[in-house]
């Protein structure tokens, strides 16, 4: 297989592996306040991070002893396609509910099984890409990068898609996500074959769930990173659940209700996906020119931007402010998710280094955006329902989560010491 039709390949794959997610992960949140099921959002995202704790690390193992990766990655989206378009079609017959707690259980239990099978094909994805690339005797450092940010560009289009067909407000947005899976779940077996692992070579549960990396918290500067991480992760999935119920409340006022951003929050919530694929470009620069610390604190206070331009901004004369707060997520969110990787990769020796970056991604996307996720929908659930002024409590809300950034960077800024040369 020549280079540019291998690239080409490993392009569409990774456009659909996030084409998946984008279908709902940002919109999911709007369309379960439309039918009244605001108190249930937190549930639906934190799910994600729980079973980012343990899944990922099961499927690995699986695919390190058993099953090429490429086949597994296609079995995954088969099982997490079915389980999505049975959670849509679900949804779609039982409409605006009269009983909240009966769907919830129904639809939470269809979609859980799906996240379940879906978290990991993101490592997987990652896993035959960089397999294939090898093979091909390609540099993975500079032929991967462009291929990746085609998964930006699939999350992208596909949250344009629901946005325009009005999917952001209708389950129908599962249904979108459960097709692109299985078109996936089709195409992944076609991939170039991973190997499985030399017997010898296998990686432990233990390992592949970063356990073997617990060793790294006995010294201070290291667990001062390991905490700091799940307390940045927090952050990572709040304003995807509650974005888009926030800006699309506007449309209840009728001074914002012809704006366009308040019929259209998916739209313009893809800009801060757009600033994401951009700034992963500017990640060389800034950590030659200040260091890692810094650029984490960078990242830090980026999040605190984020969270108070919502609070801040409107979709009318303000929607300058939720412009620039999509603009600073790409340096909130790449600025800390790449660069802390980076970080792990280069002060852990080689034989705990992969399972350092499982203990990362652990901290991060596992606990901390796991409790992130239920802390803020408690906070959200307190001020906007059964209050007078619901949008004073969002804006209540979105200056609360920026306090807490802001916690966050002055502890990190005073606690967390960079190793001497």
């Amino acid at each position: 297989m020549n280079h540019l039709l291998l690239k080409s390949r490993l392009t569409a794959m990774n456009f659909l592996e996030f084409a998946v997610w984008g279908a709902y992960l940002t919109s999911l949140g709007t369309y379960l306040a439309g039918i009244g099921m605001v108190p249930y959002i937190k549930y639906f995202y934190m799910v994600q991070g729980i079973v980012s704790i343990f899944m990922p690390g099961l499927i690995g193992v699986v695919a390190d002893r058993w099953m090429p990766a490429q086949r597994l990655l296609g079995l995954c989206h088969l099982l997490a396609g079915l389980f999505m378009g049975a959670a849509s079609i679900y949804a779609m017959q039982v409409g605006t509910p009269t009983d909240p707690d009966a769907m919830f259980s129904t639809l939470f239990a269809l979609y859980t099984l799906s996240v379940a099978f879906y978290m990991p094909t993101l490592a997987l994805s990652n896993s035959v890409a960089f397999n294939a690339l090898q093979q091909a005797n390609l540099d993975t450092i500079k032929a991967f990068p462009p291929i990746r940010v085609f998964g930006t560009v699939g999350f992208i289009v596909t949250m344009l898609i629901v946005n325009f067909t009005g999917y952001q407000t209708r389950p129908e947005q599962l249904l979108v996500s459960a097709a692109l899976s299985l078109v996936l779940a089709l195409y992944a077996p076609t991939l170039p074959s991973c190997p499985i692992a030399p017997k010898g070579e296998k990686k432990s549960l233990a390992e592949a769930l970063g356990l073997k990396a617990l060793s790294l918290l006995r010294t201070r500067r290291m667990a001062t990173f390991f905490i700091f991480s799940m307390l940045l992760g927090v952050s990572l999935q709040i304003t995807n659940g509650y974005a888009g119920p926030f800006i699309t409340k506007f449309g209840d006022i009728p001074e914002y209700a012809n704006t366009f951003g308040a019929q259209n929050a998916n739209a313009l919530i893809s800009l801060s996906q757009t600033s994401e694929a951009l700034c992963i470009l500017l990640i060389p620069f800034f950590l030659k020119r200040f260091g890692i610390k810094k650029v984490m604190m960078i990242s830090m206070l980026a999040w605190v931007f984020r969270f108070g331009l919502f609070g801040t901004g409107d979709p009318g004369a303000g929607v300058w402010m939720f412009v620039l707060s999509m603009i600073v997520y790409g340096v909130a969110f790449d600025f800390f998710n790449v660069s802390g990787a980076l970080f792990v990769d280069q002060n852990t020796d080689r034989d705990i280094r992969s399972s350092a970056q499982g203990l990362f991604m652990l901290m991060t996307n596992g606990l901390g955006a796991s409790i992130g996720t239920y802390v803020a929908g408690l906070v959200v659930d307190h001020y906007t329902l059964g209050v007078t002024d619901v949008m004073a409590g969002w804006r209540t809300c979105w200056f609360i989560f920026a306090a807490y950034a802001l916690v966050v960077f002055v502890l990190f800024t005073l606690l967390f010491r960079e190793q001497k040369a």
